[in-house]
């Protein structure tokens, strides 16, 4: 018994291969291929002489087997469906939350995994460079000891945010230099007045100023006017030193005068007669009291001259008792320049006294001799 022959396609119009798309035409020759494959599957039944039955049982098997590949591709290609499907809606919601932390518009695009890429690259990129800012912005503020950059560090920085941060460091970034450069002539002025007065450190404010490592020193406006302060509490001890020692000079120069003190022991002391730093002050403190006590000797020496010239012109006017104790400074024991100057008047006026009166008293005197 022959069996019927499947139909071939004989479609073989140009136009119409030309009119379909690719996977139309893979499909169509796949379908070929079956028929051509069913038909060679009968021919070599009916030259085995197997019956219709056997046939029909061979072809039902071979119907199963397709159908259960093509029910298992479907299945496939369903679940792809379903994935792409879910997949789309995931990336549309990440794309909304995306956009909205950009702030960025909404909008239509057929790519949407490629579109998420690109979106969470800025998210990325946006979210590092905060994170430097920050850690630049910690850095600032511990040398400049001040509050923290406000901005919500768990949500995504829009450009503006970023642009206004930049800009806030660019402004800390010159307020540090200028600090610093402040800092560093002011500490210049503080380590030149220190040696001026030979003055050592004695807090810890003081030691943090003059350390050599001037990033480490904080950089707040209470330190900065701290450090002003020291200056001008340095400099003013500076200038009442300057003060003090001008005036020691000064007395030092008139007890020399005075004292009559040789040329070369002037020369010897005239390095410490300029400058104000603290070995000189020493100095200049010693060498006055070292001529204040030659200058005692001397007023005492002439204190005494005095006196016995005094009683001498007391006698020659003679004064009594009562009106050479009217002249108390007589007695008085402590030697001062005030006290010589006392009797220098003193015996000014007595010696004007008996000059008046010379003859008087030269009369009265030849008369008790006599």
């Amino acid at each position: 018994m022959k069996l019927p022959q499947l139909p071939l396609c004989t479609c073989s119009g140009e136009n119409r291969m030309a009119a379909m798309r690719p996977s139309e035409v893979l499909a169509e020759e796949s379908l070929q291929c079956l028929e051509r494959a069913l038909n060679r599957l009968r021919n070599i039944w009916e030259e085995m002489g197997i019956p219709e039955d056997q046939c029909l049982q061979r072809t039902d098997i071979m119907r199963t087997h397709f159908k259960g590949l093509l029910d298992l591709m479907i299945a496939e290609e369903e679940s792809l469906k379903e994935r792409l499907i879910k997949s789309i809606d995931v990336c549309r919601r990440e794309l909304d939350v995306l956009c909205r932390e950009l702030m960025l518009p909404s909008f239509e695009e057929k790519d949407l995994r490629t579109r998420v890429e690109v979106l969470l690259k800025q998210k990325k990129e946006r979210q590092t460079e905060l994170t430097t800012l920050r850690q630049r912005d910690e850095e600032l503020c511990n040398i400049l000891c001040t509050p923290l950059y406000f901005i919500d560090a768990q949500a995504v920085p829009s450009l503006d945010d970023l642009d206004r941060y930049r800009l806030h460091l660019a402004s800390m970034a010159e307020e540090k230099d200028r600090r610093r450069a402040e800092f560093v002539n002011t500490k210049k002025q503080i380590i030149l007045c220190m040696e001026e007065l030979d003055h050592i450190p004695d807090s810890s404010f003081e030691h943090d100023v003059i350390c050599d490592n001037v990033e480490s020193f904080c950089l707040s406006t209470e330190n900065i006017a701290s450090v002003k302060l020291l200056l001008l509490q340095l400099e003013d001890r500076k200038a009442q030193n300057e003060a003090v020692c001008s005036q020691l000079r000064s007395r030092i120069v008139e007890l020399w005068n005075r004292l009559q003190i040789p040329t070369e022991k002037r020369e010897a002391f005239s390095i410490y007669m300029t400058g104000s730093r603290g070995k000189t002050l020493e100095a200049l403190k010693n060498e006055v009291k070292l001529l204040d006590d030659l200058n005692l000797e001397n007023l005492q020496h002439l204190i005494n001259k005095i006196r016995t010239e005094l009683m001498s012109y007391w006698d020659k006017c003679f004064y009594n008792d009562e009106q050479r104790k009217a002249f108390s400074p007589l007695n008085d024991s402590t030697v001062t320049e005030d006290l010589l100057t006392l009797h220098e008047d003193e015996l000014m006026m007595i010696k004007h006294h008996y000059e008046v009166h010379k003859e008087l008293f030269e009369g009265v005197q030849h008369r008790q001799d006599n």
